[in-house]
């Protein structure tokens, strides 16, 4: 037995741009007044941009100086400079293990997809060398709702073709833990102090295709149904 597929995310799992992230926030948010460090950009793992800047202007009372276009400047420019950063990531730039599990599960023929709400996610593929390991991406410009909401998560199934209870889904971010639950998926957490995820890793050196099959097995035997 094995899944059909196994869904990443992108942040935290493949690659890791959270301090490009934050680096960015603490800029813009600078330009605004605001004071945020990186206990504060932990909470904004798996938070799309615009939910992540309401976020920075309530912490910094500032929620009424910034109208809606003000809100969209503001987003745009944080967004250039990440993508200006993201210009520094090269194969070297992905986390321990993941070329190794990525190969594997395209030799097992298990579909390999791509749930991140990041913008810029084709860009970051291609700048780790990664475009042509995915089956499929989805596409975080038509999403209505972010995550924990699952919608990412069953966009990137009906785009594999398979169905959530046949699939693995991997994640570093509490809000994309509650996805994938959501969805339907069993849930792989990796680093420390993930709440509710199925399966708890401390990094992607332990996420490999054996643990994964194991872990899948093991999962598949307790909800077998009783004759």
């Amino acid at each position: 037995m094995k899944p059909q597929a196994v869904i990443f995310d992108l942040d935290g799992v493949i690659t890791d741009t959270a301090h490009l992230h934050f680096v960015a926030w603490r800029t813009v948010a600078a330009e605004a007044g605001i004071v945020i460090d990186e206990h504060f950009n932990d909470g904004l793992k798996g938070i799309s941009r615009m939910a992540s800047l309401e976020r920075i202007l309530r912490h910094g009372g500032k929620e009424a100086e910034f109208d809606q276009a003000a809100r969209e400047a503001v987003a745009a420019r944080k967004n250039a400079i990440y993508v200006e950063a993201l210009s520094q990531l090269t194969p070297e730039s992905v986390l321990p293990g993941i070329p190794a599990l990525l190969a594997e599960l395209k030799a097992q023929g298990v579909k390999i997809g791509l749930a991140s709400v990041s913008l810029n996610a084709p860009a970051i593929l291609r700048a780790l060398g990664l475009q042509t390991h995915f089956d499929f991406c989805a596409d975080a410009g038509k999403l209505r709702r972010s995550k924990p909401d699952p919608e990412i998560f069953l966009a990137a199934c009906a785009g594999l073709n398979v169905t959530p209870a046949q699939c693995i889904g991997v994640e570093d971010a509490q809000a994309g833990i509650e996805a994938i639950n959501a969805s339907g998926m069993l849930s792989v957490g990796i680093g420390k102090g993930l709440r509710q995820a199925d399966l708890l890793l401390e990094s992607t050196v332990e996420l490999t295709w054996s643990r994964l099959q194991h872990f899948w097995n093991q999962q598949q035997r307790e909800h077998a149904p009783s004759h």
